[in-house]
């Protein structure tokens, strides 16, 4: 049986964080779903098209990495592809209380459906997006946060007049 994983999450920016959890999550699994939960009631930074184009290019190479939106339940989306893994990075010791939060009512909801949490790396600790939000929304350069290889010119906006 294919092992195959759901990262699931709004990525918006999706960070160097969030690739680093990924790319160390490549060996454990057959596939890995980077799931860009969507809410059409709820106003992103980042247009959503604009996410998933940016995720596409840091997993360009990766065939095993595949980008998809969600409107749901993540529970749902693993039942729709065949997942049987929810992949998530945990931070700081808040994360993880609110990560075992969800994971038990996943578990709850869906028994079969097991969540597998990996450390950020120490480096990557004080990275969030909305740290990175508020750097880009005052014109400052987040690039150092944010997977090489990206257009940061796509991540400039203009400042208020």
């Amino acid at each position: 049986m294919e092992r195959i994983a759901i990262f699931p999450g709004s990525f918006d920016p999706f960070t160097v964080g969030h690739e680093s959890i990924v790319r160390r999550a490549i060996s454990m699994f057959d596939k890995i779903y980077i799931m860009i939960g969507y809410n059409a009631n709820k106003k992103s930074f980042f247009p959503v098209e604009k996410r998933m184009k940016w995720i596409n290019q840091v997993f360009k190479d990766e065939p095993t990495v595949e980008v998809r939106l969600h409107e749901g339940l993540t529970v749902d989306f693993c039942k729709e592809v065949g997942a049987k893994y929810i992949l998530r990075g945990i931070r700081t010791s808040s994360d993880f209380e609110y990560e075992r939060a969800i994971a038990q009512v996943n578990k709850k909801m869906h028994p079969e459906i097991e969540s597998v949490f990996l450390l950020t790396l120490p480096e990557h600790t004080p990275v969030n997006a909305s740290i990175i939000r508020d750097i880009v929304s005052h014109g400052g350069d987040a690039s150092m946060f944010l997977p090489k290889g990206l257009d940061m010119s796509e991540f400039k906006i203009k400042k208020r007049q």
